[in-house]
Formats: structure tokens, C-alpha cells, sequence
């Protein structure tokens, strides 16, 4: 969580306004950023442009900054603190007055002639305790809150003893006897009962005063806790925001303005808080005797449970609210850019509109019967479109277009999840969750040994289940896992901030820097993961750049391509190479992918550089500001989780001389994942962080392969293909193939072009009679990076095309970039790929 949007829900609603302004501040270093680096131009935000009137020394502007935060918390502190000061005072005085009442209660119990063999009320008060709320079943909740002063702070017990007269140590009397005055007939009560309810009276009193004083005490450490964390999070606001200062433009003030002005300010000195300590312990004992006998340890954990029940009180009430307003807001303002833009709405964005995040719109019919209200989704496009894929499915159930049952059912099921995968009409891995249900329900599977019999349910079950979970699913969980530690301790991060620091200030060059640093970070962090951190480590660029400046176009641009062809660089830089992988046997090691894809990757990237120069011409008019390298130093566990990648990478370059060891690159995977997860470096909530979704779906597809081809249907097919290509060259196929790629892979995900399109390739590739099917699927696979045409084409143009400019809220990229340079950055590449690629596969040996 940002430290804006954690100081927002930790801070004490009624003490909102009396925090440090770190967003205010984070504007301010902005602001100093651009006058120090940049240039201000005429269009620039006019909210920033009166924060610094004239070109001072950004240190003193800061400064002031900070000293006029400083003296509003300093205030509001010694305010708040002599307030809750004096209220444990005045606790303190009434504590000992209650205390001599009760001793001198207790001593008048010990008359024998008065005490009518009750117990006195200090016997009594040691067994009392005040439990949480959710442990009395006697609490009223149709009390009103006259009844109960501080209710928030007040257990269920505390309010039932207060409304209710107390019992405790009082013997059972006939009906009537606590209530004052007397009715005609009543018998005159004797001298000895009136002084046992004058007694009574006076142990009630003692019990309200007793009962009074615990809920004061649990207020006051409540608010006590509140100070102190209002203590802690204001320094450590101060830190981090100075930290970003000195991080942003290169300075050093953090450190001599803490330790001269911060912490010797009165609430931030180390006696303050031991002040505050004090006085929480004092709390601490008062109640000790008021609730558990002056046992403290059991005062505390009762204190605190009151604390933990405010909190949560807080957070299902007033933080709420908060949230809700500022979803309103952001609601609001995605409507203001929809109506500026004149753009449709995005995905999920209507649900942001209502009041309820979880309402679910429906049309209401009124029938005879009453009204019905059907779900939204039945009257959308997308409900029609699978109705659609439906009635498909059906009719090549029913019409006999295959020689085999089996087969015309595994024809079927193959268009029927083929266009549910293209159209989307439902998530893209619950069509992957369906492959099992319908090889299973439709009888697809035959043995692997003549007479190819089919398979019945049980066997056909454990066989697409098996084909699910293969070495090739292991090879992905471990990428997922090197990406994940070198994304948590930010290595890949330290490294990219590295480069490009080095980078200089020419556009051209820091925009082929940046090119080629999205595309390595692509082969490790996957090219979903590579541009979203790419384009943080930007910012404080974009942020200096003049509003007409063509530059960002083409760095967003050219960070988005460089991802896309990143996504070829290595088997775990996108879910394709895995499928392409499974399709390939023998399949190819680590040093054979990289000898063929660094050379098609490095020559594609240079000549889309060459080409987003020649269209964007960035370098007029743009000053660049330099990208800092992060001064931290590398840590143990940084060295530690670069070490295991390093040598997991290693290994698995070396895995077919290894088979013997480890037999399949799957099982070398495991080795990052137990050290990372073992040694805690990664923990549970970075496992269930994982793609799961890109998980399934490369299952189902590797079981949807399976099923077509133990049905004999691929043979068939590829057999109908391989009549069109017959008299075709090896490299004409190649061709061939690469083109109907591009084009499919173009409209639809890469992944999902990949599912349907390699094992076709592959079985074609396996009966021509110039056999090299594995060349023919590595270049269909390379070919499935380089389809980015359109803004869905791929994961890093969809990031690329959402990027907006922090001043104007506007996107950088429109719809009209992508067919104007991303068609030719595809077409580009598929040159690059047919040639530079084909030569380096053949050698090779594929």
C-alpha cells in the first residue's frame, strides 16, 4: 500500500486534517523536479505552477514546506496531549475518592450487626471482569444511547450491569422490595430492612462509580494508543517523504533535517513518548484494580481487546465511508475523462458507478405471477455470442462430417472451445476448465496401442487429468517463482535503473535503452510483468516532458514492442514458448532457444527503433531528465535469490546433458521454488499471487492437444493441411504458417493462437518428407510474440494504451499508434523472423 493511502485509513478519522500532508508534499517535490530538471511550459498544471513562484533553492522550499507541517502537528499534539493528560488526572482523583468509599464501605460491612452475613463489596469486586462484547448474552441492543455515555468504548456487560440494578452480594427479596415509597396495605418495613436497602443502595451507587471508571479508563487508553500511533506515523511521514525528495532530485537533506529538526521537536523527542508509556501504564494499573484485581497482564490483554474492537468498529464504519467516498470520486472521474476523451467505457468501470460495488443489474418483467428480474447479462452481446457458439457446438454433434464417432465429437469440442477461446465470451481459463469435462462427456480419448480402441470414462479421466499436469507446467510455476523474488527485492528493478541511468540524455539513446531493458527484463519477469515496471521506472521522465513533446509516445510505444518480442527471448517469458515447448520433441535446451532467438530479437528491436525515429521524430523539442540509479546496496537475500536464479538458468541451459540427473527441465524448476518458498524469501501470498489464470489455461490447452490427437482428428487435419501445402518447400511452409499466425494472433491472444495452431503445425511438420517440425513450431511460436498490431494484440499493448499523463489525465496512445507503427513493427518482424530466424534454426539442427 502507498504510504498516502496508508496515513489516510491508519490516521483517527476526527484527527484527519491534523496529519502531515504527504500528498501534498509528494506534489511539491514533483513541482521542484521540473523547475530543477525541466522546463515549465504555458500549459502546465496551474495548481503547481503558484506552489513555486520564482526559482528558489529547492532545499528552502522544501524546508518551508516541512517546517509549517512541523508546527501544525507540534500544535495540535500538545493540544490533544494535555487534554487526555488532564482527563487521566481527574481519573486518577475520582479513582481515589471511589476507593476510600470503598473502604469505608467495607468497614462498615464488617459490622456484624449491619452486615446481615453479606459480603463485602471488595470480596465482591474481586470476581468481577469485564469481558468482550461478543461474550454477553445479556446485551440489549434497544438500549438508546442516552442510556450509555461513550458507547463505543463500552462492553455489552458494562451497559447490561449499568441499565440493570446490581445483584451482586444481595440477598432475594419479595416482590417490590427495591422500589421506593409504599403502597396502601403494605406492611411497615422493619428498621433492619430499611438499612439493608440503604446498604444496597450505596453498593449500587459504588458499582455504577465502579463501572463508570473502567469505561474511562478504556477510553483514555484507547486515546492514549491513538496519540502514540499519531506520534509514529507522522515521523515516519516525514522520512519517507523526505527520502523521496532526496530520492527525486538528487539531494541529501533527509538525514540532517530529521536529526536537527524532527526529532527534537517536542512530540517526536524520545522523553515524549516515554511520557506517553508512562502515562499508558498508569492506565493500565487503574484499571488493573477497578476490573481484574490488580492483575496487570490480564488489565492489559482486556485493554487491548477493547483497542482491537475500536479499531474494527473504525473500519466497518467511518473507513468505509471514506473508501466509499473515494470510489464516488474515482467514479466521477473516470466519467469527466470518458466525456473528454469520448471514449466508451472500460471493462468493470459501470460497476464503479453505483452505490453498491456488488449490485448486480438485472430487467424486471412483470408476470401474473409476480415480477422476475433477469440478469443483465442475458440481454448483452456476449450472452448471444455464446448462444451462438452453442448451436455451432450442436450441429457438428449432430451433422456427420467425420468418418469416426469419436473424432466428429473431438471436432466439435475443438471449434466449440476454439471460438469460446476466441471470442471470450467467457473467461479464457474456465474454457480451459471445460477441456476435461467435455473429452471426458464426449468419449475422445482412445488407447495409445492398436486397435486404438476408445477409452471409457475412468481411463479417459486419469488421461486428460495426466496430460493437465506435465513437466512443461513446472517449467512455468518455477519462471513464476524467479519472477517473483527478483520483482519482491527489486532486482530486476535496481538492475533496469542501473542501465538506464547509463543511458545519457539523447532521446534516440534513451529510447533504445529502454527498449532493450524492457526486453530483458521480459525473458525473466515475463513480458505481462516487464512493461508495468518499466513504466514506473519512467515517471519522474514523463513527468519533465513538455505536454507537445512527441517523445512519450514513442518510449510507450517502444517499451510495449520490445515486451512483445521480449516474450519470445526465453522459454518462461510467455505462456506460448511453454506450449511451443510440449510440442517439440526432442525439445530444444536453453542454449539452442537463445542461440536463435537473441540475434532475431536484438535486429527486430533496432530496426523498430529506427522505425518509431523516423515516424515520431522524438528528439525536437525534448530535454530529457536523467534516470537516477537507486543508492541502496545489495542485501544478503538479494545476492541470495540472484545466485539461485543464476544457477537454475545455468542448469537449465545444460538440461540435456543433465537428463540422466534430472531428466526433464520441470524438475530442475522445482529447485527455485523450494529455496524460495523453504527459506521464506517467498511466502504463501506470493503463491497464491501467481498467474493461475495463465497456469489453467496452458493446462487446458495441453490437454486439448492430447485429446485431438489420441482421437486421431490432428492426424486427419494435418493430413487435409499438408494436401495444400504439398508441393511446398520446407521454407514455404514456414511462410505460410508465420502469415496465418501473424494474422490470427493479431485478433486473439497469443496463447490462445499458440493452443490451436502449434500441434496442427507440429503434425504437419511430422509428415512432410523434409521433416523439421520443431523448426516449423519454433517459428509459428516466434511468430505469436511478434502479432502486436492492435491494443489487444498482447498483455504489454494493453498496458501501453491504459498509460496516462499524470497533468492531463488524457492516454498517451490511441488506436491510431498501433495500426500505424505496430502493423509495421509485426510485419517487420515476420521478416526478421522468416530469415535471420530460419537460417539460425537450421543451423542449429531443429
Amino acid at each position: 500500500m502507498k504510504f498516502s493511502h496508508s496515513i489516510q485509513f491508519n490516521a483517527v478519522p476526527d484527527w484527519s486534517s491534523h496529519y502531515l500532508a504527504y500528498s501534498g508534499l509528494k506534489k511539491l517535490i514533483y513541482t521542484l523536479e521540473k523547475q530543477t530538471f525541466g522546463r515549465e511550459t504555458e500549459d502546465s498544471d496551474t495548481e503547481r505552477s503558484v506552489l513555486i513562484t520564482e526559482r528558489a533553492d529547492p532545499d528552502v522550499v522544501f524546508k518551508k514546506a516541512l517546517d509549517k507541517e512541523l508546527q501544525k502537528i507540534v500544535k495540535f499534539y500538545i493540544e490533544k496531549e494535555g487534554e487526555i493528560f488532564r482527563e487521566i488526572d481527574v481519573l486518577a482523583r475520582d479513582m481515589a475518592e471511589w476507593e476510600r468509599d470503598v473502604g469505608a464501605f467495607d468497614e462498615q460491612m464488617g459490622n456484624p450487626e449491619m452486615s446481615n452475613g453479606s459480603r463485602s463489596i471488595g470480596d465482591a469486586l474481586a470476581t468481577f471482569r469485564i469481558p468482550s462484547r461478543r461474550h454477553c448474552p445479556d446485551y440489549d441492543d434497544s438500549a438508546s444511547d442516552d442510556d450509555y455515555e461513550d458507547e463505543s468504548n463500552t462492553t455489552g456487560l458494562l451497559k447490561r450491569l449499568k441499565k440493570r440494578p446490581s445483584t451482586i452480594g444481595r440477598q432475594s427479596t419479595y416482590g417490590g422490595a427495591s422500589r421506593s415509597g409504599s403502597r396502601p396495605g403494605m406492611r411497615r418495613r422493619s428498621s433492619m430492612t430499611g438499612l439493608d436497602d440503604f446498604q444496597r443502595m450505596k453498593r449500587n451507587a459504588l458499582f455504577d462509580a465502579q463501572l463508570s471508571l473502567a469505561k474511562r479508563c478504556v477510553a483514555l487508553f484507547v486515546s492514549l494508543r491513538e496519540l502514540k500511533s499519531y506520534i509514529q506515523l507522522n515521523k515516519t511521514g516525514f522520512a519517507k517523504a523526505l527520502k523521496k525528495y532526496d530520492k527525486t532530485l538528487m539531494r541529501s537533506l533527509r538525514q540532517p533535517y530529521m536529526e536537527n529538526v524532527v526529532n527534537q521537536a517536542y512530540h517526536f523527542q524520545e522523553s515524549t513518548m516515554r511520557n506517553v508509556d508512562a502515562k499508558i501504564a498508569t492506565v493500565e494499573q487503574m484499571y488493573a484494580r477497578l476490573a481484574t484485581d490488580g492483575d496487570i497482564e490480564v488489565a492489559r490483554r482486556e485493554l487491548r481487546l477493547h483497542l482491537r474492537e475500536h479499531v474494527v468498529w473504525e473500519r466497518n464504519t467511518v473507513w468505509r465511508e471514506m473508501i466509499g467516498i473515494e470510489r464516488k470520486a474515482q467514479a466521477a472521474n473516470m466519467g469527466l475523462k470518458r466525456t473528454l476523451l469520448g471514449s466508451d467505457p472500460e471493462p468493470g468501470e459501470e460497476r464503479l458507478q453505483g452505490d453498491d460495488p456488488y449490485q448486480v443489474g438485472g430487467k424486471t418483467f412483470h408476470t401474473p405471477l409476480g415480477n422476475v428480474t433477469c440478469p443483465s447479462w442475458l440481454f448483452s452481446g456476449n450472452f448471444f455470442v455464446l448462444l451462438a457458439c452453442l448451436c455451432i457446438f450442436v450441429l457438428l454433434l449432430t451433422i456427420p462430417m467425420m468418418k469416426s464417432e469419436v473424432q466428429q465429437n473431438c471436432l466439435a469440442m475443438l471449434v466449440f472451445v476454439s471460438l469460446l477461446w476466441a471470442t471470450e465470451v467467457i473467461p479464457l481459463f474456465v474454457t480451459s476448465l471445460l477441456i476435461p469435462f467435455l473429452v471426458v462427456l464426449l468419449g475422445v480419448v482412445r488407447s495409445d496401442q492398436k486397435p486404438y480402441d476408445k477409452l471409457g470414462a475412468k481411463d479417459s479421466a486419469k488421461y486428460v487429468f495426466a496430460a493437465m499436469w506435465t513437466p512443461v507446467i513446472m517449467l512455468l510455476l518455477g519462471g513464476f517463482g524467479i519472477a517473483a523474488a527478483l520483482s519482491k527485492y527489486d532486482i530486476a528493478k535496481i538492475m533496469a535503473t542501473f542501465v538506464l541511468s547509463k543511458a545519457g540524455t539523447r532521446p534516440r539513446t534513451v529510447l533504445l535503452t529502454n527498449m532493450f531493458v524492457a526486453w530483458f527484463l521480459s525473458m525473466w519477469i515475463s513480458n505481462v510483468a516487464a512493461p508495468v515496471l518499466c513504466y514506473s521506472i519512467i515517471q519522474p521522465l514523463l513527468r519533465n516532458l513538455p505536454v507537445d513533446s512527441k517523445f512519450p509516445k514513442a518510449l510507450i510505444l517502444g517499451i510495449a514492442l520490445s515486451s512483445n518480442i521480449g516474450g519470445m527471448a526465453s522459454p518462461i517469458a510467455s505462456p506460448q514458448n511453454i506450449i511451443a515447448i510440449q510440442n517439440m520433441s526432442p525439445s530444444p535446451n536453453w542454449l539452442q532457444w537463445f542461440f536463435i532467438t537473441t540475434p532475431v530479437c536484438i535486429v527486430s528491436i533496432v530496426i523498430i527503433w529506427l522505425f518509431l525515429l523516423i515516424t515520431f521524430r522524438p528528439s525536437r523539442g525534448t530535454v530529457i531528465v536523467p534516470i537516477r540509479p537507486t543508492k541502496d546496496k545489495f542485501t544478503g537475500v538479494q545476492y541470495f535469490v540472484s545466485i539461485v536464479t543464476i544457477v537454475t538458468i545455468g542448469l537449465w541451459c545444460v538440461s540435456h546433458q543433465l537428463e540422466d540427473v534430472f531428466g526433464d527441465m520441470g524438475v530442475i524448476a522445482v529447485i527455485p521454488l523450494v529455496l524460495f518458498f523453504g527459506t521464506g524469501i517467498l511466502t504463501k501470498e506470493d503463491f497464491n499471487n501467481f498467474l493461475w489464470t495463465i497456469i489453467i489455461l496452458a493446462a487446458g490447452g495441453l490437454s486439448l492437444g492430447k485429446a485431438v490427437n489420441s482421437s486421431g482428428l490432428l492426424h486427419t487435419i494435418a493430413k487435409a493441411v499438408e494436401e495444400h501445402v504439398g508441393g511446398m518447400s520446407l521454407y514455404g511452409v514456414l511462410v505460410t504458417f508465420c502469415v496465418m499466425i501473424l494474422v490470427v494472433a493479431t485478433f486473439i491472444s497469443h496463447t490462445v493462437a499458440a493452443l490451436i495452431i502449434l500441434p496442427i503445425v507440429q503434425q504437419v511438420g511430422v509428415r512432410m518428407n523434409d521433416s523439421h517440425p520443431n523448426l516449423l513450431v519454433m517459428g509459428s511460436a516466434l511468430m505469436c510474440s511478434a502479432a502486436m498490431g492492435l491494443p489487444t494484440s498482447g498483455f504489454p499493448n494493453m498496458t501501453a494504451i491504459m498509460t496516462e499523463n499524470p497533468h492531463s489525465g488524457q492516454r498517451y496512445l490511441r488506436v491510431k499508434h498501433f495500426l500505424t507503427r505496430g502493423v509495421p513493427s509485426s510485419i517487420l518482424t515476420f521478416f526478421v523472423v522468416v530469415t535471420i530466424g530460419y537460417g539460425l534454426m537450421r543451423i542449429s539442427g531443429l
